[in-house]
């Protein structure tokens, strides 16, 4: 029977590779929230329930959803290179070339969800949206499926602590 009181905790800083996979989550929930608003601004137009919206995903992108990339690569992308695996070495050019592409997809995207909370604007590019729903999940498919899964196997647990020691210094939190 299941336990509703009884709900697994959320991956610690001890715990790094399945902090980056929790964070993939987020950011996916972040994603389907954009997907909505695009609808609802279409047929409600611009009101409290997605200006609120707006400033969620906004407020999620300017901060954990650069800290989770900013983890990566000056983390997690240095260690698994050290490491000297080439599989490693291929996954990590893919990431970052489309790190790259993520943050022109967010700088176009940005100024769009920007109008919508500020009540400047009452449509939002769907086409736009559309691009960097779309290329985060291909991202995360590939980072979850792939990098993580070899990343377990290449780490050891010193190196998986001074990886959850830097993102825990990151958040400002305490490992």
């Amino acid at each position: 029977m299941n336990d509703p009181f009884n709900t697994p905790a959320a991956p610690g800083f001890d715990d790094p590779l399945e902090m980056l996979r929790a964070c993939h989550g987020r950011i996916t929930a972040q994603c389907d929230t954009l997907n909505r608003l695009v609808t609802h601004l279409q047929t409600h137009g611009n009101d409290e329930q997605a200006a609120q919206a707006a400033r969620a995903i906004l407020r999620y992108f300017d901060t954990a959803g650069r800290h989770h990339h900013q983890d990566e690569e000056q983390d997690l992308f240095p260690v698994l290179r050290a490491s000297g695996d080439a599989r490693a070495a291929q996954y990590i050019v893919r990431l970052l070339a489309e790190h790259k592409e993520l943050e022109s997809a967010w700088r176009a995207l940005r100024p769009l969800l920007a109008a919508i909370a500020e009540d400047r604007a009452n449509t939002l590019d769907a086409d736009v949206a559309a691009s960097f729903i779309n290329g985060y999940a291909r991202h995360i498919e590939f980072e979850n499926g792939t990098l993580l899964p070899l990343a377990a196997t290449l780490l050891h647990a010193a190196q998986l602590q001074t990886l959850g020691r830097s993102m825990a210094a990151r958040r400002g939190a305490s490992k």
